[in-house]
């Protein structure tokens, strides 16, 4: 009689309803999510949208400004706003809606506009995460911008009208310690492996064995053995260029066939993924060029008792780079054709390796901390080996201020006009636009009969600005003629596919996962097209 199939470790019900975003950014990226407030202005179908993706995964809790009533021209763009709403506060409605689509998700409004809350409650806005701002005007938009940098309070500004879609991201500095890159080679160090390493590596000789034993080797170990064994050949060298490495895949592959029958030869499994390995794993990997500018940024160069616990980590690092040549070592091995005990020998001398290298980092770190008179409790071991395990994915984005680029004179758009169809020259119209509605205190073409008169406006209003900004271009007639014709309107679809995008952002900066979007997205949605803009 067989026995049972063991079962699956039981999940707790938050594990259960969340589980695909864990599978994304992990238990510690979901607390950070779970422990963050948010705060949306104005509740237009693009804002709903953006708080819609970000209650279902879980977030502390949101704060809802708008001073508005519902309109008839909400009902038909905004999903969470019903006809018998048209009247009531767009706040208070937009919230209750929200609320329904995650009961572990707290949240309030406030019936007031933007402005007013600037104008009368200081520092409101300093008690969130951050703070998202759809249908801004550019009067609010940059005070707003700029009491929000001087709180170092991410913004995120949005806006939706017809068929454009518009994020604009503002953050002093985001730093990332997992940024999940697409292709990212194993860290094996077989060029110079460290002591552990090599006496295990050194202790088995692939030739000595036989057919069987040689099918159950970890690939990594016959690697190495006749990478070795090339170097002896050639002065010691490592094989650098393709001829070469094709020399030392040909050594493997002839020692890896085994006799199947009837004179007929395979090539083992293991050999197989040694061969593969050739090509990623058998010479020094170089710092990036934007980990090393992490590394000698002016923060990890100059701590101060402000330096957060992320550049303290980075100095210890640094030292630890100066004095190895390289970053720690990662702990984990991919998956690879091999026998259980090999496999988890080999894997346990890599994280014990790991583990050595994150305890001196640690202690180097809290040494650093105490120096400058900051708690030890400032960076935590488990901290630490979250950081060394990640340190070759390390990201910054330093960036500017919403208020110096809507008011600065001039914007280098050079390289982007020479594309005729560059999304740029929609940032330019919106840039406009928004201009217009300062000026006249309502979009363009909102009135039928006002349309072409209004073309004329807008496109008096976007030559001044690029006058401002020392160009003569002018733009295609259609582009601006078309959003004039949107007449100010919301598509809930458009809202939808921005909404979601936004949101992926907000999530990236809670949980200092992933690469944040650095500055300005443009959606064409007639084209199905998007571009990212650093202005």
């Amino acid at each position: 009689m067989s026995s049972p199939a063991p079962k699956s470790p039981e999940q707790s019900d938050k594990s259960k309803k969340y589980d695909r975003q864990l599978r994304l950014w992990g238990d510690h990226g979901q607390k950070l999510l779970e422990n963050s407030k948010i705060c949306l202005i104005n509740a237009t179908a693009l804002g709903t949208e953006i708080l819609k993706s970000l209650v279902l995964p879980g977030i502390g809790s949101f704060t809802i400004v708008d001073g508005e009533k519902i309109a008839e021209e909400d009902i038909g763009s905004n999903f969470f706003l019903e006809n018998d709403s048209v009247g009531l506060s767009r706040a208070q409605v937009a919230t209750q809606s929200l609320l329904e689509l995650n009961p572990d998700v707290r949240g309030d409004y406030i019936d007031e506009s933007a402005e007013h809350i600037i104008s009368n409650t200081q520092h409101f806005f300093k008690n969130f995460d951050v703070v998202i701002a759809t249908a801004l005007s550019e009067k609010v938009l940059i005070p707003l911008s700029k009491h929000l940098w001087d709180c170092n309070v991410p913004l995120l500004v949005c806006r939706s009208i017809g068929f454009l879609g518009y994020i604009r991201l503002q953050i002093k500095e985001q730093t990332v310690i997992e940024a999940h890159p697409d292709n990212e080679c194993p860290d094996l160090r077989l060029y110079n492996p460290w002591p552990a390493l090599k006496d295990y590596l050194d202790s088995i000789n692939i030739e000595l064995l036989d057919e069987k034993e040689k099918s159950h080797v970890p690939p990594l170990v016959i690697l190495y053995y006749y990478l070795n064994k090339y170097k002896e050949c050639n002065d010691g060298n490592l094989p650098q260029k393709r001829a070469e490495r094709e020399l030392l895949k040909q050594m493997i592959k002839d020692s890896g066939h085994s006799e199947e029958g009837n004179n007929r030869f395979m090539l083992e499994e293991n050999f197989e993924q040694a061969i593969h390995y050739v090509n990623m794993c058998i010479s020094p990997k170089p710092i990036s060029q934007h980990v090393q500018g992490i590394l000698d940024d002016e923060n990890c160069v100059n701590l101060t008792q402000k330096s957060s616990s992320f550049w303290i980590m980075c100095a210890a690092l640094r030292e630890t780079v100066e004095t190895e040549g390289a970053l720690p070592v990662r702990g984990t091995l991919p998956d690879m054709a091999a026998d259980t005990h090999s496999y988890i020998t080999l894997q346990n001398i890599y994280q014990k390796q790991a583990q050595q290298q994150a305890e001196n980092i640690y202690r180097r770190a809290s040494q650093i901390a105490r120096n400058l008179g900051l708690p030890q409790d400032i960076i935590t071991e488990n901290e630490v080996k979250y950081f060394c395990k990640h340190s070759s994915e390390l990201y910054l984005i330093k960036g500017s201020r919403i208020a110096d680029e809507y008011e600065k004179l001039s914007l280098d758009l050079t390289s982007y006009f020479e594309d005729p169809d560059s999304l740029i020259f929609y940032y330019v119209i919106l840039r406009g636009l928004e201009r217009f509605i300062n000026e006249f205190n309502a979009c363009p073409g909102q009135l039928d009969d006002q349309v072409e008169p209004d073309v004329l406006k807008l496109k008096g209003i976007i030559g001044k600005l690029l006058n401002e900004w020392g160009y003569s271009h002018v733009l295609r007639d259609e582009k601006v003629h078309e959003v004039c014709r949107y007449g100010g309107a919301e598509l809930h679809s458009v809202s939808s596919i921005l909404g979601g995008c936004a949101a992926q952002e907000v999530i990236k900066v809670i949980t200092n996962q992933y690469k944040p979007l650095n500055n300005t997205f443009i959606y064409d949605a007639i084209n199905s097209t998007s571009a990212s803009f650093c202005l």
